[in-house]
């Protein structure tokens, strides 16, 4: 190629990619006008979809397949897509290289970076939240060992701690979190609002379930003390639980 024919192609080139850019993100590609605020190019990297650690429908009967699929295709999926599209702005390119909980806990309480905050805490807190259950959980596997200890520590007994634990989910207004916590050899209990984590406040999150109503709407209408005890009884994951005590 000559010179003036490689600098035609160059600059041909650079209109094309002034005029439009694309982002890749779960398969799909995000078409950005020419007017767009500037991005950050497309080979800087993006965070990918967590997968789900289950086939949608395997929390049946307990949480349906429908349920699973709308909460984690149209929430957590699309926090994740506004997340990426944030970072890749250059006004938080600071952000970029860091892990989805460090950008969480830095942009906490800063309402300038609400959108990055709201994009990764609701990103962590749905995969904490499916990994906080299993099939055939909850009683089938109940808390043993050291966890078991801080259990009836903290709480008298695994029975008093799955009624107080329900309990302080019911009475949560509004959205959130409902939380069992680890703090310096002690458990608590705890509900935060919206997307709001114990990691923020420097506390070692154990297990959570999800008490916005688009987590259990479609399965259980307005009647979360149903859809909590249904958790707890049948598909809280101890295992993990014990797994992140020991981390």
């Amino acid at each position: 190629m000559t010179e003036i024919s490689r600098r035609k192609f160059l600059t041909a080139a650079s209109i094309a990619s002034a005029t439009v850019a694309t982002i890749a993100l779960g398969g799909s590609r995000l078409v950005i006008a020419a007017d767009a605020p500037a991005v950050i190019p497309e080979a800087a990297p993006v965070f990918p979809a967590p997968p789900l650690p289950y086939a949608e429908a395997a929390l049946e009967p307990i949480i349906s397949a429908r349920t699973v699929g709308f909460h984690y295709n149209k929430h957590q999926l699309g926090a994740l897509k506004s997340l990426n599209d944030a970072l890749r702005l250059p006004e938080n390119s600071q952000y970029m290289g860091k892990s989805i909980n460090a950008i969480m806990r830095a942009t906490a309480n800063k309402p300038a970076m609400n959108k990055v905050f709201n994009g990764a805490a609701s990103v962590v807190n749905h995969d904490f939240y499916w990994g906080s259950m299993m099939p055939n959980g909850g009683d089938a596997v109940k808390p043993t060992g050291k966890l078991l200890t801080l259990i009836d520590t903290a709480f008298g007994d695994y029975a008093t701690f799955k009624t107080k634990f329900r309990d302080l989910g019911v009475a949560h207004t509004g959205s959130g979190y409902l939380w069992l916590v680890e703090h310096k050899g002690k458990l608590n209990m705890m509900t935060l609002n919206n997307l709001d984590n114990p990691e923020i406040h420097g506390l070692k999150p154990l297990l959570t379930i999800d008490i916005y109503e688009h987590a259990y709407y479609l399965d259980y209408q307005n009647l979360r003390k149903d859809y909590l005890q249904a958790v707890i009884d049948k598909l809280l994951n101890w295992n993990t639980a014990a797994a992140r005590l020991d981390a």
